[in-house]
């Protein structure tokens, strides 16, 4: 699907809808959408081929899921949604067509939800859910009841989407199909620009300018908020304040609006020293480890800041945040081995996610289950994703998770396997995913940590995990 074809949904609002399906509506993006629309009282149904945990909860709120796609489920809708991981020929959307139905990106219908509303569209190439998720909490913890789309579920919350009172919408802004240039924020945040999605993108360069076009698609009334600590987001904060937009940064640097000193990262959390504009306002701290988290927790704090919430109800707000489901979640313990699931996928992400894991872990070892996200992704960032997965001291590799892509010799989980600078007894790469919790209990003893990341489905695998150590003991 073209998304460069697509255009916002301008004037068009949530209710004028009417009753919408969702192709795919167990997805990551899609099922947050779902709760949205129907919190809203919108009729919502949606189709499925697998039984994600998170439609019980949609049904719950009343929507209609076909568990098998056929024209027949677009019988009474007036408006389709898909997302970009479905083909043009796909048989709801040829049906949709035939029967002259509205047809709507999944971002085209997110914007249209946002309408009336001002956003706070988080985009980033790492740490876009957890950062939108503090930046809700602050601001439900403000009382200002923020509707909000999130890529996973607030532990607390248990939501992904909430449609509230106040008077902000908080949004991801995806960028790998250069989706999220059809929102129009009033607070663009932008956590970091990484070498990815270059099967889109093509070059670094091409990337760059694309997170630059979104940011400059701010309200002039609103601001901007990015790192200060790497070149490519201090090249997009040059620019747009250049292009007269209010842009406020945050970062170690030290000329970063918001800066952060003396971070401190334990197995119970990570606390740090803030500055804004050279003033201090003192210790900020959360109950989630890992120094990327506190960088993540800045972006949020100083969007909180600069939109006039006081300083320590912000520092409040935060420290309440209990982490958000698939980014390091500790799905339970069994035989003495903690297992926790995480959702990174990218080698930066992965290693910030590994090194904190490893400081968890203490006197412990460090297993990753790892199932690569993506054939494209796999093949050229082999070596750094290698390089990451080294930090555990032991490796198991599924195969790659890539819907609607051809995978080629030499591109799967066992050439990235092979890459693994870990000895050939503490690597292996498992294609079944059945004979992986065998190869878990095998290796794992008492003390230890094991993490399952990557991909979606992965995040499935924790529970038999648990259950196959505990079985293994009883």
């Amino acid at each position: 699907m073209d998304i460069a074809n697509l255009t916002p949904a301008g004037v068009l609002t949530a209710e004028e809808l009417g009753t919408v399906h969702l192709i795919g509506i167990g997805g990551v993006g899609m099922n947050g959408l779902a709760r949205l629309l129907l919190t809203r009282g919108i009729r919502t149904t949606g189709s499925e081929m697998k039984d994600w945990p998170v439609l019980d909860g949609l049904r719950a709120l009343g929507a209609t899921i076909h568990m098998t796609h056929a024209a027949s489920n677009l019988d009474g809708v007036d408006t389709v949604v898909y997302s970009t991981a479905i083909p043009d020929d796909h048989l709801e959307m040829v049906a949709a067509r035939e029967r002259g139905l509205r047809l709507l990106h999944r971002s085209e219908a997110l914007a249209a939800a946002m309408t009336g509303r001002r956003a706070i569209a988080v985009a980033g190439t790492h740490g876009k859910t957890t950062t939108t998720s503090m930046a809700t909490l602050i601001l439900q913890h403000a009382g200002e009841d923020p509707s909000f789309v999130i890529g996973g579920e607030i532990s607390a919350a248990g939501s992904s989407a909430h449609h509230g009172t106040g008077q902000y919408f908080v949004a991801e802004a995806d960028e790998h199909d250069r989706s999220f240039l059809l929102y129009r924020p009033y607070v663009a945040i932008v956590t970091n620009i990484d070498a990815d999605h270059l099967n889109t993108y093509g070059t670094m360069a091409n990337l760059e300018a694309t997170f630059i076009e979104f940011a400059a698609l701010t309200d002039p009334a609103g601001f901007v908020v990015t790192w200060a600590d790497a070149p490519a987001t201090r090249r997009l904060a040059e620019t747009l304040r250049a292009q007269g937009h209010r842009v406020f940064t945050y970062g170690e640097a030290v000329d970063a609006d918001l800066r952060l000193t003396e971070i401190t990262s334990h197995p119970d959390g990570v606390r740090y020293l803030a500055t804004l504009d050279g003033e201090s306002l003192g210790e900020f701290s959360m109950r989630v480890p890992g120094k990327h988290m506190a960088l993540n927790s800045a972006a949020a704090v100083l969007t909180a800041l600069k939109l006039g919430l006081p300083a320590a109800t912000v520092a409040e707000g935060l420290a309440a945040f209990p982490g958000v489901r698939r980014r390091f979640e500790l799905k339970g313990t069994a035989a003495g081995v903690r297992v926790y699931d995480e959702y990174a996928y990218h080698p930066t992400a992965m290693t910030a996610a590994l090194s904190t894991l490893r400081e968890v872990a203490g006197d412990g070892r460090v297993l990753v289950v790892f199932q690569p996200y993506r054939v494209y992704r796999t093949r050229d960032l082999r070596a750094e994703l290698a390089t990451a997965l080294a930090i555990a001291d032991e490796a198991i590799v599924m195969e790659v998770f890539g819907p609607g892509e051809q995978r080629e010799p030499g591109d799967g989980g066992a050439a990235l396997t092979a890459a693994v600078a870990l000895p050939d007894n503490n690597k292996i790469f498992v294609d079944s995913w059945s004979d992986v919790p065998a190869e878990v209990v095998r290796r794992a003893r008492e003390g230890d940590l094991v993490v399952t990341m990557g991909a979606p489905p992965i995040s499935l695998m924790g529970d038999e995990l648990l259950t196959a150590l505990g079985g293994a003991t009883g």
